[in-house]
Protein backbone atom coordinates (compact mmCIF):
# COMPACT_ATOMS: atom_id res chain seq x y z
CA UNK A 1 0.00 0.00 0.00
CA UNK A 2 1.29 3.50 -0.99
CA UNK A 3 -0.13 6.61 0.40
CA UNK A 4 -2.37 8.65 -2.38
CA UNK A 5 -2.51 12.17 -1.92
CA UNK A 6 -5.55 13.63 -1.01
CA UNK A 7 -5.98 15.66 -4.69
CA UNK A 8 -6.93 12.00 -6.04
CA UNK A 9 -8.39 10.41 -3.03
CA UNK A 10 -12.09 11.40 -4.36
CA UNK A 11 -10.67 8.85 -7.57
CA UNK A 12 -10.56 5.56 -5.38
CA UNK A 13 -14.45 5.80 -5.40
CA UNK A 14 -15.20 7.59 -8.19
CA UNK A 15 -15.98 4.29 -10.46
CA UNK A 16 -18.50 3.45 -8.00
CA UNK A 17 -17.27 0.59 -6.03
CA UNK A 18 -19.05 -1.56 -2.85
CA UNK A 19 -16.90 -0.48 0.14
CA UNK A 20 -16.35 -1.80 3.67
CA UNK A 21 -17.32 1.02 6.04
CA UNK A 22 -15.07 0.50 9.21
CA UNK A 23 -16.09 2.05 12.38
CA UNK A 24 -14.99 1.22 16.08
CA UNK A 25 -17.37 2.09 19.52
CA UNK A 26 -15.86 1.36 22.59
CA UNK A 27 -12.71 -0.14 21.85
CA UNK A 28 -14.50 -2.80 19.45
CA UNK A 29 -14.54 -2.93 15.93
CA UNK A 30 -17.06 -3.23 13.13
CA UNK A 31 -17.43 -3.26 9.39
CA UNK A 32 -20.61 -3.32 6.80
CA UNK A 33 -20.73 -3.34 2.97
CA UNK A 34 -22.01 -0.55 1.27
CA UNK A 35 -23.07 -0.12 -2.41
CA UNK A 36 -23.67 3.34 -2.36
CA UNK A 37 -20.58 5.93 -2.00
CA UNK A 38 -19.88 9.20 -4.04
CA UNK A 39 -17.28 11.74 -4.10
CA UNK A 40 -19.04 15.42 -3.67
CA UNK A 41 -16.45 17.49 -3.55
CA UNK A 42 -12.93 17.91 -4.65
CA UNK A 43 -10.26 19.89 -1.87
CA UNK A 44 -10.32 19.12 0.60
CA UNK A 45 -12.38 15.63 -0.71
CA UNK A 46 -15.44 15.12 0.70
CA UNK A 47 -17.47 11.81 0.36
CA UNK A 48 -21.43 10.89 0.80
CA UNK A 49 -21.99 7.80 2.06
CA UNK A 50 -25.68 6.05 2.65
CA UNK A 51 -25.49 3.69 5.89
CA UNK A 52 -28.62 2.81 7.08
CA UNK A 53 -29.65 4.88 10.49
CA UNK A 54 -30.41 1.70 12.26
CA UNK A 55 -27.32 -0.19 11.68
CA UNK A 56 -24.64 -0.37 14.50
CA UNK A 57 -22.10 1.14 12.37
CA UNK A 58 -24.23 4.14 11.98
CA UNK A 59 -24.37 4.13 15.92
CA UNK A 60 -20.61 4.05 16.16
CA UNK A 61 -20.02 7.07 13.28
CA UNK A 62 -22.55 9.03 15.12
CA UNK A 63 -20.80 8.78 18.33
CA UNK A 64 -17.38 8.99 17.35
CA UNK A 65 -17.31 11.30 14.04
CA UNK A 66 -15.02 8.76 12.68
CA UNK A 67 -14.79 5.86 9.85
CA UNK A 68 -12.86 4.41 7.09
CA UNK A 69 -13.68 3.19 3.19
CA UNK A 70 -11.88 0.36 2.79
CA UNK A 71 -12.25 -1.08 -0.78
CA UNK A 72 -12.25 -4.50 -1.45
CA UNK A 73 -10.70 -6.54 -4.75
CA UNK A 74 -12.62 -10.02 -6.15
CA UNK A 75 -10.28 -11.84 -3.77
CA UNK A 76 -12.48 -10.35 -0.93
CA UNK A 77 -16.16 -11.28 -2.52
CA UNK A 78 -17.21 -13.54 -0.01
CA UNK A 79 -16.21 -11.42 2.87
CA UNK A 80 -17.82 -8.22 1.68
CA UNK A 81 -21.16 -10.45 1.29
CA UNK A 82 -20.82 -11.73 4.61
CA UNK A 83 -20.52 -7.96 5.77
CA UNK A 84 -23.35 -6.80 5.04
CA UNK A 85 -25.91 -9.76 6.32
CA UNK A 86 -24.91 -9.99 9.63
CA UNK A 87 -25.53 -7.40 11.96
CA UNK A 88 -22.59 -5.93 14.39
CA UNK A 89 -24.92 -5.31 17.31
CA UNK A 90 -26.22 -9.21 17.49
CA UNK A 91 -22.60 -9.54 17.32
CA UNK A 92 -21.79 -7.83 20.42
CA UNK A 93 -24.61 -9.33 21.97
CA UNK A 94 -22.40 -12.28 22.08
CA UNK A 95 -19.54 -11.03 23.52
CA UNK A 96 -17.75 -10.93 19.37
CA UNK A 97 -17.06 -8.42 16.88
CA UNK A 98 -17.84 -8.66 13.01
CA UNK A 99 -14.18 -8.78 12.41
CA UNK A 100 -13.79 -11.75 14.77
CA UNK A 101 -16.88 -13.48 13.66
CA UNK A 102 -15.40 -12.96 9.96
CA UNK A 103 -11.90 -14.14 10.62
CA UNK A 104 -10.23 -10.89 9.94
CA UNK A 105 -7.55 -8.79 12.10
CA UNK A 106 -8.02 -5.35 11.68
CA UNK A 107 -5.32 -2.96 10.92
CA UNK A 108 -5.13 0.35 12.40
CA UNK A 109 -5.90 3.77 10.23
CA UNK A 110 -2.94 5.96 10.63
CA UNK A 111 -4.57 9.06 12.32
CA UNK A 112 -7.84 7.68 14.15
CA UNK A 113 -6.49 4.17 14.36
CA UNK A 114 -9.60 2.94 12.93
CA UNK A 115 -9.89 -0.75 11.90
CA UNK A 116 -8.91 -1.24 8.09
CA UNK A 117 -9.65 -4.16 6.37
CA UNK A 118 -6.54 -6.22 4.82
CA UNK A 119 -6.47 -7.05 1.75
CA UNK A 120 -8.27 -4.65 0.51
CA UNK A 121 -7.17 -2.51 -2.50
CA UNK A 122 -6.91 0.36 -1.34
CA UNK A 123 -8.64 3.08 1.97
CA UNK A 124 -9.65 5.82 3.11
CA UNK A 125 -9.62 7.38 6.43
CA UNK A 126 -12.56 9.89 7.14
CA UNK A 127 -13.92 12.61 9.51
CA UNK A 128 -17.45 13.09 9.57
CA UNK A 129 -18.76 15.93 8.64
CA UNK A 130 -21.62 17.45 11.01
CA UNK A 131 -24.88 17.72 9.20
CA UNK A 132 -27.88 17.34 11.61
CA UNK A 133 -30.79 17.89 9.44
CA UNK A 134 -29.30 15.41 7.06
CA UNK A 135 -28.25 12.90 9.76
CA UNK A 136 -31.77 13.47 10.77
CA UNK A 137 -33.81 12.86 7.87
CA UNK A 138 -31.79 10.62 5.68
CA UNK A 139 -29.32 7.50 5.72
CA UNK A 140 -26.95 9.89 4.16
CA UNK A 141 -23.27 11.14 6.01
CA UNK A 142 -20.79 13.57 4.39
CA UNK A 143 -17.19 13.00 5.26
CA UNK A 144 -14.19 14.40 5.06
CA UNK A 145 -11.03 12.02 3.47
CA UNK A 146 -8.02 13.07 5.94
CA UNK A 147 -5.39 10.21 4.50
CA UNK A 148 -5.71 7.31 1.91
CA UNK A 149 -3.93 4.79 0.48
CA UNK A 150 -3.93 1.83 -2.44
CA UNK A 151 -2.24 -1.19 -3.27
CA UNK A 152 -0.08 0.78 -6.45
CA UNK A 153 -0.68 -2.76 -8.24
CA UNK A 154 -3.88 -1.81 -9.21
CA UNK A 155 -3.87 2.58 -8.25
CA UNK A 156 -1.10 4.65 -9.09
CA UNK A 157 -0.28 8.06 -10.18
CA UNK A 158 -3.76 8.63 -9.25
CA UNK A 159 -5.39 6.67 -11.66
CA UNK A 160 -6.80 3.07 -11.85
CA UNK A 161 -4.18 0.16 -13.43
CA UNK A 162 -6.76 -2.40 -14.22
CA UNK A 163 -5.79 -3.56 -17.39
CA UNK A 164 -2.41 -4.84 -15.59
CA UNK A 165 -3.68 -5.34 -12.17
CA UNK A 166 -4.31 -9.08 -10.84
CA UNK A 167 -7.56 -10.28 -11.39
CA UNK A 168 -7.86 -10.87 -7.25
CA UNK A 169 -7.44 -7.00 -7.29
CA UNK A 170 -10.47 -5.92 -9.65
CA UNK A 171 -13.05 -4.07 -7.51
CA UNK A 172 -16.36 -4.87 -6.51
CA UNK A 173 -19.80 -3.29 -8.13
CA UNK A 174 -22.40 -4.65 -6.34
CA UNK A 175 -25.89 -6.09 -8.69
CA UNK A 176 -28.45 -7.17 -5.56
CA UNK A 177 -28.70 -10.56 -3.98
CA UNK A 178 -25.02 -11.22 -3.39
CA UNK A 179 -24.15 -11.04 -7.20
CA UNK A 180 -21.29 -8.58 -8.04
CA UNK A 181 -19.79 -7.43 -11.31
CA UNK A 182 -15.84 -6.61 -11.49
CA UNK A 183 -14.09 -3.62 -13.02
CA UNK A 184 -11.12 -5.47 -15.22
CA UNK A 185 -10.58 -3.29 -18.33
CA UNK A 186 -10.23 0.52 -18.95
CA UNK A 187 -10.78 2.34 -21.98
CA UNK A 188 -8.78 5.60 -23.08
CA UNK A 189 -10.77 8.18 -25.18
CA UNK A 190 -9.22 10.16 -28.16
CA UNK A 191 -10.22 13.29 -29.52
CA UNK A 192 -13.05 13.85 -31.94
CA UNK A 193 -12.64 15.75 -34.62
CA UNK A 194 -15.56 18.54 -34.63
CA UNK A 195 -17.23 17.70 -38.54
CA UNK A 196 -17.06 13.60 -37.42
CA UNK A 197 -20.57 12.45 -37.29
CA UNK A 198 -21.70 10.53 -34.32
CA UNK A 199 -21.14 6.92 -34.38
CA UNK A 200 -23.94 4.93 -35.55
CA UNK A 201 -25.61 2.28 -33.15
CA UNK A 202 -25.96 -1.51 -34.32
CA UNK A 203 -29.63 -2.20 -34.63
CA UNK A 204 -31.28 -5.13 -32.94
Amino acid sequence: MKEVDLPHASRLINHGPTVLVTSRLNGRPNLMAAAWSMPVEFTPPRVAVVIDKATFTAEAVRATGQLALCIPGRALTDITFAAGSVSGRDLQAQGLDKFQHLGLVPQPSPHFGLPLVAGCVAWLECRVIPEAHTEAAYDTFFVEVIAAAADERVFAQGRWQLDTAPPELHTLHHLGGGRFAVASETLQAQPVAPSAPPPTLAQP
